[in-house]
């Protein structure tokens, strides 16, 4: 124990990331029970907010130089977000997960590049301002890809974010993010069950990490990457699920601890499809919102082309008011565009009806979000 508790006292000597704080022990969590809050945020008083709207989607990857340079979108991938940019104005929260690393030149990881099926994906530094010019101000980087190009992919996506004020959490040297936005105070953890990540697997590790950012915050929003994926996985199976012979979680029970814990918003990414939602205790949970912006690398085939934009309605106190599915599609040919068909809306309605039938929500056909009675 005293070695331990010497490893933890050097370790909380290194500088960290704008991320907040060291990770907390997994079999013995220890959070910084001090409010922190970037400087940078904390500039204007405004009066609280009666109500908070949180756009968030899926998984987004804008193409990757390796192993060949020029798997990149045309015009530096500036267009990318042309079709939703118009959606996410007048939003308080811009959520999405980064799949992949912001890095400029590197060698993948040695376990990754040891598979005999690997994709990696390593984003040019520069395509961060693709997604704050976007609009994204809240991006999970827990998932199975951050780690493709090892530490340095991960330094350099942290400090590429640090450097154009857009907050993230996920990685197991940066569990979690505070910030204040219109003297609203944010907490921010994402979760996953790969190496090096906060781990989506321990249960009392989740909890204690929200629980402890709910002391300090008026808002908690939790980002979990887990669950089978592709397009047979459309459905929570109300267990522990694998994929490829790594369990990925049980991701309704999971949901479930952190509302349990004090989570106000469940955003869930991974199946490369859409999930069910459901509202836990007046919480909104989304078990997975599938592909959003991800150029050819990732199948978007059938069902994992629906590229749902979730926009959410929730009181100060985080609880659900209203909500509704914005339907995108996207395929390698067009890239990210809006259906009026809203076929991604209707899916979703569909899983919801079929797997939480006592949602205690109702979801129309064009994607309107409101609570039964």
């Amino acid at each position: 124990m005293r070695v331990l508790s010497l490893i933890l006292l050097a370790f909380l000597e290194i500088p960290m990331p704008a991320c907040n704080a060291p990770a907390p022990h997994p079999t013995k969590p220890i959070v910084h029970k001090k409010r922190i809050i970037r400087e940078t945020d904390t500039i204007v008083h405004h009066a609280i907010k009666d109500t908070i709207t949180v756009t968030a989607v899926g998984d987004m990857m804008l193409g990757t130089t390796y192993p060949e340079p020029g798997n990149l979108p045309p015009d530096s991938a500036k267009r990318s977000f042309t079709a939703a940019k118009p959606y996410f104005a007048g939003s308080d929260i811009v959520f999405g997960n980064l799949e992949g690393s912001l890095l400029d030149h590197g060698m993948p990881a040695t376990f990754k590049k040891n598979l005999k099926v690997a994709y990696l994906f390593r984003m040019p530094t520069r395509f961060g301002y693709v997604f704050k010019n976007a609009g994204f101000n809240l991006l999970s980087i827990a998932n199975n890809h951050i780690t493709d190009f090892g530490e340095n992919g991960c330094k350099s996506t942290m400090k590429t974010l640090d450097s154009i004020g857009i907050h993230y959490a996920g990685l197991d040297i940066c569990p979690f993010s505070i910030f204040k936005k219109d003297s609203i105070t944010y907490g921010f953890c994402a979760f996953a069950a790969n190496a090096h990540t906060s781990p989506l697997l321990l249960t009392s590790y989740v909890q204690a990490l929200i629980r402890s950012l709910k002391e300090q915050c008026d808002v908690v929003i939790v980002s979990f990457h887990g669950g089978a994926e592709g397009p047979t996985y459309e459905h929570v199976p109300f267990k522990m699920e694998s994929f490829l012979g790594a369990k990925r979680g049980d991701v309704h029970a999971f949901a479930h601890a952190a509302i349990d814990a004090g989570a106000d918003l469940v955003l869930g990414n991974g199946p490369h499809v859409s999930r069910a939602i459901e509202k836990y205790k007046g919480r909104l949970i989304a078990y997975s919102l599938g592909n959003f912006c991800t150029y050819k690398s990732v199948s978007v085939a059938g069902v994992c082309g629906m590229a749902p934009m979730l926009k959410v309605k929730i009181s100060k106190k985080g609880e659900f008011i209203s909500g509704n599915i914005v339907s995108f599609q996207q395929n390698h040919q067009n890239g990210l565009t809006r259906d009026t068909l809203n076929r991604a809306a209707e899916r979703i309605k569909l899983l919801t009806e079929k797997d939480f039938p006592g949602s205690g929500l109702q979801i129309t056909d064009d994607g309107s979000i409101t609570s039964l009675p």
